[in-house]
């Protein structure tokens, strides 16, 4: 495999590509291109048609970026393609994350002033990974409040938010 430097107007989208990007999404990845380089190429086909890396190529539309790195997987046939296409995007989601070493890792990163936005996280899932729950527990006379409710019903004594204990 080579990595080829190709111009962003010769890159044909695939035209029935079922993973979209909204335009925050794509600005993260841009501010991400911009941060560490274009280090993720762009797969085409052998006429130049994307395979995988359609958001890339908005991100670098918008940081107005002439030529962008590309491998050829001329190699794929029809059905690989297209199969490769969705397995792109569905293979990065079906992970999860150890978030005990998620945090050490965003703290590491915090202690160095980067910019965890960078990241790809909200704001409140970056305080809920670093900080943990976001509540206390009951004291005994919330706990006593609680036992007073109907027994159908529950509510949260931090936040008041009502339960039906049918369905939890």
């Amino acid at each position: 495999m080579q990595i080829e430097q190709l111009k962003v107007g010769d890159l044909i989208p695939y035209v029935n590509n079922s993973r979209t990007h909204s335009d925050e999404q794509v600005m993260q990845v841009a501010s991400s291109i911009k941060e560490f380089g274009f280090t993720n190429p762009i797969l085409i086909d052998d006429d130049g048609g994307i395979i995988a890396g359609h958001g890339r190529l908005m991100a670098a539309k918008k940081l107005g970026l002439v030529e962008v790195p590309c491998i050829r997987l001329g190699h794929l046939s029809e059905a690989q393609r297209k199969a490769y296409v969705i397995a792109d995007n569905q293979l990065a989601i079906n992970s999860e994350w150890d978030l005990d070493l998620l945090k050490i890792e965003l703290e590491e990163l915090d202690n160095f002033d980067f910019d965890l936005k960078l990241l790809g996280f909200d704001i409140d899932e970056l305080n809920k990974i670093i900080k943990g729950a976001d509540f206390e527990p009951a004291t005994e006379d919330e706990q006593g409040k609680l036992d007073e409710l109907d027994p159908k019903w529950c509510q949260c004594p931090h936040c008041g938010k009502e339960f039906d204990l049918r369905t939890v």
